[in-house]
């Protein structure tokens, strides 16, 4: 068994509105091993995206702990964090103008002293990534001027010139059409890199996942890989509606179809 890479255990964190707190997740445990594309799927409002946040520190636990590589991430700086972790979430709007070198070359802020100019080994990266990518081209085109696929693509670019092997991924294609999540979802799958990603598509999550953990009401109620998770029994149990689920012929995956309430009997 490949080693473990990161740890979640008990980890709880809740919202504060006032003089009350709403507990969001709890309780939740669970494992990415090296090189596995991991998935967390559950309804909205669910907590994916929230234990997400709290493994890259925008959220800090109430309890529990987060470790990569045995490290606590807790205990660590946000510079040496990111040396070990990037993330592409799902919203890829920026306030100001920027070239898409510019955008990329972000990912190297971890590597680099407060005002140090860009190195050669800098610029390698830099280029190396939108090479990798296919946008090399594009490098002197205004991020704004992209379009949603184009923006996540430079966003994975910065990641890959950050020089970080482990991804957390919080529904990086939602709002996208399919062309583009599968493009997406290509590219990452093709790094070799260890991922955990919150997906919202569940065709996507079987056809891209090794494993996958479901959380509903900020618990994790489920785990298993993809053909053990998504059954017509548990899809109903977990979302409220009724399926049909086959291993596609060509993919070998999971695929699933949903069935309208006028034709179920």
């Amino acid at each position: 068994m490949a080693e473990t890479r990161l740890r979640i255990h008990d980890l709880r964190f809740s919202y504060s509105f006032g003089a009350s707190d709403k507990k969001t997740v709890d309780d939740i445990t669970l494992e990415v091993r090296k090189n596995e594309f991991v998935g967390l799927i559950g309804p909205n409002g669910s907590g994916k995206s929230t234990v997400l946040k709290n493994v890259y520190r925008a959220l800090i636990p109430e309890r529990g702990t987060v470790a990569l590589d045995g490290v606590n991430l807790f205990k660590i700086s946000c510079r040496e964090a990111a040396k070990k972790m990037g993330v592409v979430g799902q919203e890829n709007e920026v306030p100001f103008d920027f070239l898409v070198e510019e955008i990329v070359a972000m990912g190297r802020s971890p590597h680099k002293k407060l005002f140090e100019p860009d190195t050669k080994e800098d610029l390698y990266m830099i280029f190396h990534a939108l090479e990798h990518l296919g946008m090399k081209d594009m490098a002197k085109r205004n991020y704004q001027h992209l379009s949603g696929g184009e923006k996540q693509r430079v966003l994975i670019a910065r990641v890959i010139a950050q020089e970080t092997d482990f991804l957390i991924l919080d529904e990086p294609t939602n709002h996208l059409d399919i062309s583009y999540q599968l493009q997406i979802f290509d590219f990452v799958k093709r790094l070799k890199v260890t991922v955990l990603a919150a997906i919202h598509d569940l065709n996507m999550a079987a056809l891209y996942c090794d494993r996958l953990y479901v959380l509903k009401g900020g618990k994790v109620v489920m785990q298993g890989k993809p053909e053990e998770v998504l059954t017509p029994e548990n899809i109903f149990a977990i979302y409220g509606v009724r399926c049909d689920t086959v291993i596609h012929p060509l993919t070998k995956k999971v695929a699933i179809t949903y069935i309208p309430n006028e034709c179920q009997f």
